[in-house]
């Protein structure tokens, strides 16, 4: 995409996570963003934005470990936190409840999967999780996918999201100039879809 936060792309005349945004405030009651690098270029949305607390950018599973971390510190009482990345616009706005419900009948951890595969970025994780994931973290994994494989998370399948008259991946990453370029040709199809 070269260079820079994908997140802060436009995507439809707005940051594409000003739609990732917009498509869980109705599902959550908090949110707070990861990130690393000069935090202050994410102040105009709202939202409080913490760094890693692994040095050297060592990736999402850092990055969903300050996420964590921060529920743990800000929000008592609160036993279960979501985790997705900023590059997927098209979220399901069901995301959370499909999650929860998952999790709630296996009493474990629950990670998005589509026919494109399982996203595990995109989970429903145990704040109790934390101290392991620390530790994981501090031992070298860096894998997002092992780390939910560790936790045997239950997988919950998501149906292609129809937007803009296409079917499509709920979980389509913004990952190269022509994805940007995809997305912005279905958002002009369906403007609601934001």
């Amino acid at each position: 995409m070269g260079g820079g936060d994908k997140c802060l792309h436009a995507l439809g005349g707005q940051p594409m996570l000003a739609h990732v945004i917009a498509r869980l405030k109705p599902q959550v009651s908090r949110m707070v963003i990861s990130a690393n690098g000069d935090l202050s270029r994410f102040a105009g949305f709202g939202l409080p934005a913490v760094p890693d607390s692994v040095a050297g950018f060592q990736g999402p599973l850092a990055g969903m470990e300050a996420g964590l971390d921060w529920v743990a510190a800000q929000c008592p009482g609160v036993t279960w936190a979501l985790t997705v990345p900023g590059d997927t616009p098209f979220i399901p706005l069901d995301l959370v409840q499909r999650l929860a419900d998952a999790a709630e009948r296996e009493g474990r951890a629950a990670v998005a999967a589509s026919g494109d595969g399982v996203h595990p970025v995109v989970g429903l994780w145990p704040i109790a999780v934390l101290g392991d994931l620390k530790v994981a973290l501090a031992g070298g994994l860096r894998k997002v996918s092992r780390w939910a494989e560790m936790q045997d998370a239950a997988q919950v399948v998501f149906p292609q999201a129809g937007i803009g008259g296409a079917r499509v991946d709920p979980f389509f990453n913004i990952n190269r100039p022509e994805d940007l370029a995809a997305a912005e040709a279905l958002l002009k199809e369906a403007p609601s879809a934001s």
